[in-house]
């Protein structure tokens, strides 16, 4: 009878549903219960990397670059991830493991957590947080401490009228000079035109252009320098007055000083090293070279000609000046012991003009020869730069920026006969623009045509030398 009953039961399949349904619901219970868990422990994770990034990126700002002092820069990441890391549903606010590591400029933050995100259902799971972790890298190259030498052309050829139309004025206002000046582009700066003393009816070239308002290259490269170094510039920082330099300064809290010298047949200081504003003071002193007349650009002490061409342009020369005066370069940290890098700004229009000896003397393979003399034993040369020089400089670590000014394709004879081999096909690809080119540093060379903005274009070359930037490693 019992077996009967037994066998009745096992055969009933009434309720069978409820039953399957009954046992389901403990696994089903326990996966929903671990979903949501689950979904709301990456929730979490996701704005606690947030913040970990946010406290990466805050650590290699630029302020922050110039601090050498781990801990500040450790606690200044942790408080930028404490106040984004405040959340509901976390044990406790993590505090991240910080790690600081720095290479010359380049400094690299880790930021990284562990924390316990509180479940909804930890009876299901059978604990009571899950654990999450997260890691994010920063990394950014400070802008280092520089020390910046412009070399500025002020020889004859910067005499030259700045765009078309000045050439037009230029060579309209000077119809009624002597013959050697008459109808010239140039505004050359004579003491004693047509070898007599200055006067109101004997005039140099200069002085026809200042009275005729004619702007000249020397005039565009002094307003350049001007507005490198007093401005008026519109800084991003408030407060922060005065030139590029001094705004880029600022931004990316560096000390930058300035230095400027001014070239033709030799170096001519204007300002040694100093603050930018200081040096922004001595740019009136920027002037062309003075020659004592036509042909004779030195007079001995009784007031004879010891030379009798009108050279005028040693880049080389100018080039190795700036090098005697210039100290070995450091890397530009804040470390102690460490100093600035130096870094020399070169404005030119790149051709040589100067003074070699008759015998001996070396100039370039395509010069027009005979070559000019200079008297018993020189002879004038005229050729792209020579960048010997160049190479000296680089090779101690020191960078060159050059603004090519370019040598303009002119219609006269003696540019036809002497100049123009150098100067095709054209004076942004002749050989004139490929040595200042191979004379620059990498990335630190530009070029303006006739009439084009020099300012703007040292602005921007001076930019792209000073800035830095970060980036979010992961």
């Amino acid at each position: 009878m019992l077996r009967r009953a037994v066998l009745r039961f096992a055969e009933n399949r009434k309720a069978n549903v409820a039953i399957i349904f009954a046992l389901m619901m403990v696994p089903t219970i326990f996966l929903l219960g671990m979903a949501l868990d689950y979904t709301l422990a990456l929730r979490k994770k996701g704005q606690l990397d947030a913040a970990a990034d946010a406290a990466a990126v805050a650590a290699v700002r630029p302020a922050m670059l110039t601090q050498t002092d781990d801990n500040v820069v450790k606690a200044t990441a942790t408080a930028v991830f404490a106040a984004k890391a405040n959340i509901a549903g976390l044990q406790s606010v993590p505090t991240p493991t910080v790690a600081v590591v720095d290479s010359g400029l380049q400094r690299t933050i880790t930021v990284s957590y562990s924390a316990q995100s509180i479940n909804n259902f930890p009876g299901v799971l059978g604990q009571q947080t899950w654990q999450i972790n997260g890691t994010s890298t920063a990394r950014a190259s400070s802008a280092p401490n520089m020390n910046f030498y412009l070399l500025l052309d002020d020889s004859p050829s910067m005499a030259l009228a700045a765009t078309q139309t000045d050439i037009t004025n230029m060579i309209a206002a000077t119809k009624n000079q002597p013959a050697y000046a008459a109808n010239c582009s140039f505004a050359c700066h004579e003491k004693n035109p047509n070898n007599k003393a200055a006067s109101s009816s004997n005039k140099d070239n200069l002085t026809v252009a200042i009275a005729n308002n004619i702007t000249l290259r020397i005039d565009l490269v002094t307003n350049a320098v001007k507005q490198l170094l007093v401005g008026p510039w519109t800084c991003p920082q408030s407060g922060v007055s005065g030139g590029v330099m001094q705004c880029m300064s600022a931004l990316n809290n560096t000390t930058y000083n300035a230095a400027i010298y001014t070239f033709d047949y030799g170096l001519n200081t204007i300002q040694t090293l100093t603050t930018p504003t200081t040096a922004g003071t001595k740019i009136p002193n920027i002037q062309l070279l003075t020659v004592d007349h036509q042909n004779c650009p030195i007079v001995d002490s009784k007031g004879a000609c010891v030379y009798t061409t009108d050279y005028g342009t040693d880049i080389s020369g100018g080039l190795s000046g700036v090098n005697s005066v210039m100290p070995a370069p450091g890397t530009g940290t804040n470390q102690q012991g460490d100093t600035p890098q130096e870094v020399v700004f070169l404005i030119t229009d790149g051709v040589d003009d100067k003074l070699i000896p008759k015998t001996g003397g070396s100039c370039d393979t395509n010069a027009t020869y005979p070559l000019p003399t200079a008297n018993g034993s020189t002879v004038r040369c005229q050729q792209p730069l020579d960048t010997t020089a160049c190479t000296t400089i680089k090779n101690r670590g020191i960078r060159i920026a050059i603004l090519y000014t370019e040598y303009l394709q002119l219609s006269d004879s003696w540019y036809q006969s002497r100049i123009s081999q150098f100067n095709n096909p054209s004076s942004s690809t002749g050989t004139i623009a490929q040595r200042l080119q191979s004379c620059a540093s990498p990335g630190l060379f530009a070029d303006v045509q006739n009439g084009g903005d020099i300012s703007a274009a040292l602005t921007n070359l001076f930019i792209k030398v000073a800035s830095s930037t970060a980036s979010l490693m992961q």
